[in-house]
């Protein structure tokens, strides 16, 4: 039987949601199915790929909501005051962090669509006292903020979850002011493996089925207007399929082309 958008769509709510009520409940951190769940040993997802300084930053419940593949604030290289949006904010873990990053002249957004992890993300903002941490509902695929709003976009294994991959980047360059960086955690394929051998190797909740190659990453990067593309490999989660550190800059200022204004991780990112 053929699966819907709109009813992947709703898996991974489903997911996130019970993920979210599982920290709550302080039952566990991943829940079941999550991207940090059993299809995947679990040194490649969630809050260990965190550092322990960074875990001192966060209150308890935020580092247990973690269901990334990497630590994309270490990729993103954020400076006092910039605007910052993170897609698929979940339990607030990368807000947080990002909000103490650009100060409190800057501003961070976390964009969910599952109430239940915005409820939490809310909650451990308030707890980290970042005021400067802001939480939206919405979809990635139709981001609810102005063109040329934002300096950063972050997300942590997120985006291979969308039904419709094409239009995220599209936004993601939307709202991106020109020469704004991208700078994210996902799960990557190989371009060897076709869409049914990535199926293959895990479901499209536990973040393998949905994961775009190398190669459909960058030329969507490219299509969507970002220049300075690179799709970088860190850790093997199963044959053919990688965390990987995604980073690219918005064409339309001349001076940042190709320059590295997203710096690598220093350990092990993504997924």
């Amino acid at each position: 039987m053929t699966t819907t958008a709109d009813e992947l769509r709703e898996e991974v709510r489903r997911r996130y949601a019970e993920s979210a009520r599982a920290v709550t409940e302080r039952s566990g951190g991943c829940g079941s199915g999550s991207c940090c769940g059993d299809e995947a040993e679990p040194s490649h997802f969630g809050e260990v790929l965190y550092d322990a300084d960074q875990h001192g930053e966060l209150p308890e419940t935020a580092t247990l909501a973690s269901l990334g593949c990497g630590n994309p604030t270490a990729v993103a290289e954020l400076r006092d005051g910039e605007v910052v949006l993170d897609l698929g904010s979940g339990g607030g873990i990368d807000v947080i962090l990002s909000a103490k990053r650009v100060g409190p002249t800057g501003t961070a957004y976390g964009l969910d669509m599952t109430d239940e992890m915005l409820a939490l993300a809310r909650r451990n903002a308030v707890a980290a006292g970042v005021p400067n941490a802001h939480f939206l509902k919405g979809v990635i695929e139709e981001i609810p903020l102005p063109a040329d709003s934002v300096d950063v976009v972050i997300s942590n294994c997120v985006i291979n979850l969308s039904v419709d991959k094409p239009a995220v980047l599209t936004e993601i360059a939307r709202v991106l002011k020109p020469g704004g960086r991208l700078g994210i955690s996902d799960i990557v394929a190989e371009d060897r493996l076709s869409s049914d051998a990535r199926a293959e190797r895990g479901s499209y909740v536990g973040c393998i089925a949905g994961a775009l190659s190398k190669g459909e990453y960058e030329s969507g990067l490219d299509a969507a207007g970002f220049d300075a593309i690179s799709v970088e490999f860190t850790h093997e989660v199963a044959d053919g399929m990688h965390g990987a550190i995604v980073k690219a800059v918005k064409t339309g200022d001349p001076a940042s082309r190709g320059l590295p204004v997203i710096q690598a991780a220093t350990s092990a990112g993504c997924c």
